[in-house]
């Protein structure tokens, strides 16, 4: 065998998709990949090239039995997918030509002799989505978040305090809400929106369970309100945690914002993240948060990547450190000791 030939976990490392998920996409027929002299499973140049547009078709949103149909040569099977992707073009631009009017208007008012104010200037930037002063166990310094992007990691090692960062968080941000570690004990509402995005998410290798019916049913609501997620990857596996993680990243830019808590590298794959996310990293000596580009050599990167752990350490580890009362002064949410399965402080 002569060529570039990749193992199955290479293969699927670089079209985006998790293994078991190319496993899938062999036994619905979909690629076939070729056998080593010892009988592996291998994938060259040819198989690579279908994988690409599988992972594209899917990228557009389309089920397995869809790009079976359009690979097949039944292009109608499209329409769908491409509908919705010119919705959501459509609103990026609606989005984009209200900013040129401001900034049109700004300099026919320049042109008049009228310079505009320092505040509307402000207007054309990214304005800071939230301001407060951090809560204990901070010393009540100033933090300020940026625009949200689609996507925001809120990371950092256990008793650093980033589950009341994010309880103040859902707390401060306009229409903001917790999604607690409640939603693991209370049996899942089923919805529409729910049940197809876990059978999208099932066709890429995930595996359906009270605890990813309840998620979805909190991420697929039909609000423009941000979310803060508690440990997003809790009762999730690993291919459920990189399948659910592919389908967050194709939102698009215009996309309800989410923070969510991690300590999983199946979640923050930082090989993979891409525009559209953002890191938000808790020091361990409780010094405040800092954002955190997600790219070697930036400020935080090293410590943030040192917190993140593959889902089988993560599950070992998990709850090792107890909740421990707040003292008076602490002045802790009544609630929060339920909403992580890890310290707090």
């Amino acid at each position: 065998m002569t060529g570039p030939f990749l193992s199955p976990s290479e293969a699927a490392r670089r079209l985006g998709v998790s293994a078991k998920a190319l496993r899938l996409y062999e036994a619905r027929g979909l690629i076939a990949p070729v056998r080593t002299a010892a009988g592996w499973r291998a994938y060259g140049p040819k198989q690579m090239a279908r994988g690409g547009e599988i992972a594209t078709l899917r990228a557009l949103g389309l089920s397995l039995a869809q790009v079976g149909q359009v690979l097949d040569g039944d292009v109608q099977a499209l329409e769908p997918a491409l509908a919705a992707h010119q919705a959501a073009l459509e609103a990026q631009g609606r989005h984009l030509e209200q900013t040129l009017e401001r900034v049109r208007a700004m300099r026919a008012q320049l042109a008049a002799g009228a310079a505009p104010s320092v505040a509307d200037l402000a207007s054309l930037l990214a304005a800071p989505a939230v301001a407060f002063d951090l809560p204990w166990p901070w010393g009540g310094e100033r933090f300020e978040l940026g625009e949200l992007a689609p996507l925001t990691y809120l990371v950092g090692p256990l008793g650093s305090g980033k589950t009341r960062l994010a309880m103040r968080l859902a707390q401060e941000l306009p229409g903001g809400r917790l999604v607690g570690l409640e939603r693991l004990e209370r049996e899942p509402e089923p919805t529409p929106g729910a049940e197809a995005a876990a059978a999208w998410l099932v066709e890429d290798g995930a595996t359906r369970s009270p605890a990813l019916l309840s998620l979805l049913a909190e991420l697929e609501a039909d609000a423009a309100a941000p979310l803060v997620v508690d440990m997003v990857e809790d009762g999730l596996d690993e291919a459920t945690q990189a399948a659910l993680i592919a389908r967050l990243r194709r939102r698009g830019p215009q996309a309800r914002p989410l923070i969510l808590m991690t300590r999983s590298n199946a979640i923050l794959d930082l090989a993979a993240a891409g525009p559209g996310e953002a890191a938000i990293y808790c020091p361990a000596n409780h010094s405040p948060p800092i954002r955190v580009a997600l790219h070697p050599g930036a400020a935080g990167y090293e410590s943030l990547a040192l917190c993140l752990a593959p889902p089988q350490v993560r599950a070992r580890t998990h709850g090792m450190i107890a909740w421990r009362p707040p003292a008076a002064h602490e002045s802790v949410v009544s609630s929060a000791h339920g909403a992580s399965g890890e310290s707090i402080v």
